[in-house]
């Protein structure tokens, strides 16, 4: 007997622990998302800087909700509930529903709430929705392939490194990007799961 399982259709929804809150990006976050995300070092392997002008910032949150609207991303930012101060974004993409496949991506956390509990919590609220709520069978993480910090940190949250795609992307200075790819499965989720649940997250 097939497997029933729910509706495969990512929408905009809020999701929380005790520390930090994801709730939908909206064209009323151009200021404080510009405010979070325009520090250079953030942008050091991602090209171009999304946050270098309130602009640039403006015309990526349209780019990001249009790509909503067609159902390839849907994007979040993460509040601080302590100072309600947006302190970041991530978002689904790359959402493939036929295969109940999507990537946990476009990540950026303002640097003073780096290697604290923001990552952890956020990539476990969104892995927990997919997983969940969603019925994703595979939820994929990319990052360059010499971005050992990000590479670290998805590793830790349990992903499992599954090699490196050679020439995937032409970035806009015109090199050919090599990006590390990782996943994590929905019979690996609850052993995941327990172990991020155990380290550092709080309701």
């Amino acid at each position: 007997m097939t497997q029933q399982r729910p509706l495969f259709s990512p929408n905009p929804v809020t999701l929380n622990t005790e520390e930090i809150t994801l709730r939908p990006l909206s064209v009323n976050d151009a200021e404080d998302f510009y405010r979070a995300g325009n520090y250079a070092e953030l942008w050091q392997w991602v090209t171009p800087n999304r946050c270098q002008s309130i602009d640039a910032t403006k015309d990526w949150i349209e780019y990001s909700l249009d790509q909503q609207q067609k159902g390839l991303h849907l994007a979040f930012v993460i509040v601080d509930n302590r100072s309600q101060q947006i302190i970041g974004s991530t978002r689904y993409c790359s959402i493939r529903a036929q295969d109940r496949n999507l990537e946990i991506g476009f990540t950026f956390i303002s640097p003073q709430f780096q290697r604290s509990h923001v990552n952890s919590q956020a990539k476990f609220l969104l892995l927990q929705h997919a997983f969940e709520q969603l019925g994703a069978v595979r939820v994929e993480f990319k990052t360059h392939q010499d971005n050992m910090k990000s590479r670290n940190a998805i590793s830790r949250i349990g992903a499992t490194f599954e090699g490196i795609l050679r020439n995937l992307r032409i970035l806009a200075d015109g090199s050919l990007r090599n990006t590390a790819l990782f996943s994590i499965t929905e019979q690996e989720w609850p052993e995941v799961k327990a172990a991020l649940q155990s380290s550092q997250i709080r309701y």
